[in-house]
């Protein structure tokens, strides 16, 4: 199979290309990456130094970074008629637009309440933790106004913002949850886990739930059993 795509189960990133994978309906060798294995570590460095995941590798091309892959897979391996990029380049502006503040201000800062609840108790950083929950409710508030005239992140239409916001949403709101002064954002978030593409990411990544330090927070149908 020509297309590789390295990832680990817990990522959010790594769910934000699987559900555009799935939603576009992509085949690809999807190979858990251990990046404490010394083997797999040097050849994915040897790939790409930033030991970022997830890489796509597409007959030897290496494509890095989430919505560069996905902007790529709707280019070059959707059927036609499928894209998560509106062919409107106004409408694209919008998706990217949303894909971008998503991942900035949604997907970041609620990685870094997590990492910072992963490191011994001496070297947490209580202020990092405050400055990022300040930054999701931001990120709630003015998601809550863009979702005033449309169904999905970007518009009519599913697209690369969605698939920024499932994972994002997904874990953050383990951390801050919504409140009643974003119903749209809620319900918009109930459309979203029903979506077959994003429910399947999340379903397979299940099991791997149990290692994840909110995991109380999680919806009720994707906890670890």
């Amino acid at each position: 199979m020509a297309l590789i795509f390295h990832f680990h189960p817990l990522s959010s990133f790594c769910h934000k290309a699987l559900i555009a994978l799935n939603e576009l309906e992509v085949e690809a060798d999807r190979r858990f990456l251990d990046l404490g294995d010394e083997a797999q570590r040097a050849d994915f460095l040897a790939r790409w130094p930033t030991g970022k995941m997830p890489l796509l590798i597409d007959d030897g091309r290496v494509v890095p970074e989430t919505s560069i892959i996905i902007e790529y897979l709707a280019r070059h391996h959707a059927r036609p008629g499928q894209t998560l990029i509106p062919l409107d380049a106004d409408a694209a502006l919008e998706v990217r637009l949303m894909d971008r503040l998503l991942d900035l201000y949604v997907m970041l800062p609620m990685q870094a309440i997590v990492g910072d609840r992963l490191r011994e108790e001496e070297d947490r950083d209580p202020f990092t933790v405050e400055r990022s929950r300040d930054t999701l409710a931001m990120a709630y508030g003015m998601l809550e106004g863009k979702l005033a005239d449309r169904a999905w992140m970007a518009g009519a239409a599913f697209s690369m913002a969605d698939c920024a916001a499932a994972p994002s949403l997904f874990y953050a709101t383990t951390i801050v949850p919504f409140t009643a002064e974003h119903p749209r954002l809620a319900a918009y978030f109930v459309r979203l886990m029903q979506r077959p593409s994003v429910a399947r990411t999340l379903d397979e990544a299940r099991p791997y739930f149990q290692f994840y330090p909110y995991r109380e927070g999680l919806p009720a149908q994707f906890r670890p059993a």
